[in-house]
């Protein structure tokens, strides 16, 4: 008879939208068993959302930058846990170096799908079919059950976060009858995610004039796009218009999110973040595909062009032209707007 399986490690994706998606998987073993103890290891940046939570014990800070190799560090850390005993590791990332830290921890039973010939750190390897599993959120989920279940794609529960109150730092009044619009214009993984700062400007600029306040919302790295729109904004009531890019923690970032009536967004980790929250979103996607990584709520309205180069799954526009994104225009996100308010 197999050893009971009473608590788990998860070696967690370093990408704030893959974690949120990780949730689902989170969610999947405690119905399962709901007196397990997930514990979950990843970079110091996704702690705020692993937070957030319910289902997650503790967030172990991974102190290995990301794309590091550090093998000293990963079989100290490994060590380390050696003393907390956990029964089993799930392995989000498929490199190799992510199988190392279960291994040096003694974990028995150690699962995840094959990858960069780590047989032998994995001793509970699993052959994945992209086929049967389009979705990453499917590939995170099949990891809860048994390898035998792994041609089928499994139904998996919607990520649902936990919001606080705004810091009183952000405690930004809406006038009377106004609405929240959130955007969301950064994109981590590279500029041919994002949709055009003119084209959130027209779109900001017919809102603002409807009575809409807008938050926009993103990291240092997202200041340059955000400077843009409000450069370019013309409504007649600019006090109603507010960039934070750069200014908010993560988990300020995820509080705000929660106030909206409506989030627009690029396809990236805030995207993630407003649908596991449950927020009205417009989610915007060029160059990535929804059948791989969707926003997980119902109320999500997803807008993608269909160009003859796309989906190409990279970081700049290799055509130059940026057709994917240029062409969905902020008329089209008004029309939508416009027959969301009447539903």
């Amino acid at each position: 008879m197999s050893q009971p399986i009473t608590k788990i490690l998860i070696i967690g994706p370093s990408w704030i939208g893959d974690m949120v998606m990780a949730q689902a998987l989170f969610k999947a073993i405690k119905a399962d068993n709901p007196q397990v103890s997930i514990d979950v290891l990843a970079l110091a940046w996704t702690k705020p959302l692993l937070e957030r939570m319910p289902e997650v014990n503790k967030a172990i800070i991974m102190p290995i930058s990301h794309g590091v190799f550090g093998w000293k560090m990963r079989k100290q850390l490994g060590h380390s846990l050696r003393k907390d005993n956990y029964d089993q590791a799930i392995v989000l990332p498929n490199s190799w170096k992510s199988a190392l830290i279960p291994w040096f921890a003694n974990i028995p039973v150690r699962t995840a799908w094959r990858g960069e010939m780590r047989y032998g750190l994995i001793n509970d390897i699993r052959t994945l079919d992209k086929h049967a599993l389009p979705m990453m959120v499917q590939r995170y989920v099949s990891l809860a059950y048994p390898a035998s279940q792994s041609h089928a794609a499994p139904s998996y529960p919607t990520p649902l976060m936990i919001a606080e109150s705004p810091s009183l730092e952000y405690l930004i009044p809406l006038a009377a009858k106004q609405k929240r619009l959130i955007f969301c214009p950064g994109a981590e993984f590279g500029p041919a995610k994002q949709w055009p700062a003119t084209h959130y400007a027209e779109l900001a600029n017919t809102l603002l004039a409807q009575d809409w306040q807008l938050l926009i919302l993103g990291s240092e790295a997202d200041k340059a796009i955000a400077d843009e729109i409000t450069s370019l904004i013309e409504a007649p009531v600019p006090e109603a218009t507010f960039n934070l890019c750069g200014k908010t923690a993560l988990s300020d970032a995820i509080d705000l999110l929660d106030t909206a009536d409506l989030v627009i967004s690029n396809d990236s980790g805030l995207m993630h973040i407003a649908a596991a929250l449950q927020k009205p979103l417009i989610a915007l996607y060029g160059p990535t595909s929804p059948s791989f990584t969707p926003p997980l709520a119902s109320n999500a309205q997803i807008i993608q062009r269909d160009v003859d180069c796309g989906p190409c799954f990279q970081r700049t526009c290799p055509e130059g032209h940026h057709r994917c994104m240029q062409e969905i225009e902020s008329t089209q996100i008004l029309r939508l707007i416009d027959t969301l308010e009447e539903q």
